[in-house]
């Protein structure tokens, strides 16, 4: 467990996953937890026990791993908690292209073959950092994404974002489907079908925006009995061997 000063000179913690035996290559894999208020660096076992293991496997494998409490993040104070009001994907963002810096400078990582990886609010900020940080991230894996806020559950985001009525900009600069046309690395998308929390059609929307861009370096796998959360073992086995090739193929160049 780490801390690092971010770009505005606040303290940002996070977890470490260091190999014994890094690949030639030098890749790093940035893990991104959802739900955006969620403190997942403490001393104690994560919910997130499934990312825990792959983050584990990809250590074995050579990657160095970084899992941040970025801007938003609860247990850190008011000033951190209410960080990106009105624009979701700015600071968030900006803490995790700092970690990536302190990959390379602190860890030997090399620049060009880091990746992203999470889910929900994850998922939402890989596809930013895919679209919006061209040359930071060579890959990302971006699952049950939220595309567009002004889809998503009016409880949630009008804290955050106020309403589309009153507040166009917010949910313009926050959602990532108006960003589209940035997309450089490779992105692959994993979304259940039968999603409650962020809708399939969400993600349908986006995948006909990269269509229309004439993007080519995109794929998206749809899980047809997979809600918010998968439930069933075979779909975390398959979901995870994609991520996993496609940071094969991107990070170490097989």
């Amino acid at each position: 467990m780490i801390s690092f000063k971010n770009r505005s000179g606040k303290d940002i913690y996070a977890r470490v996953y260091v190999p014994k035996n890094a690949d030639p290559a030098k890749p790093a894999v940035i893990f991104v937890h959802g739900a955006g208020y969620l403190q997942n660096v403490h001393y104690w076992w994560s919910s997130y026990f499934r990312e825990y293991m792959f983050n584990n496997l990809l250590t074995d494998n050579g990657y160095v791993v970084i899992d941040i409490d970025y801007t938003a993040s609860s247990g850190y104070g008011r000033d951190i908690r209410t960080g990106i009001y009105r624009y979701m994907g700015g600071a968030d963002l900006d803490d995790q292209v700092d970690g990536a810096k302190l990959l390379v400078e602190k860890y030997g990582v090399n620049a060009k073959h880091i990746g992203m990886y999470g889910g929900s609010y994850g998922g939402f900020m890989t596809l930013m950092a895919m679209f919006t940080k061209p040359g930071v991230f060579a890959a990302g894996a971006a699952l049950r994404s939220v595309t567009d806020w002004a889809h998503y559950n009016h409880g949630y985001t009008s804290n955050i974002l106020n309403e589309p009525y009153n507040d166009e900009k917010a949910y313009r600069q926050s959602s990532p489907i108006y960003f589209a046309d940035g997309l450089k690395g490779r992105l692959l998308m994993c979304h259940g079908m039968v999603d409650q929390n962020v809708n399939f059609q969400d993600i349908v929307r986006l995948s006909q925006r990269l269509i229309e861009l004439h993007k080519e370096n995109w794929e998206l796998a749809p899980f047809p009995v997979e809600d918010h959360g998968f439930e069933q073992p075979s779909s975390w086995t398959d979901e995870y061997k994609r991520i996993y090739k496609l940071f094969e193929e991107t990070l170490k160049g097989k």
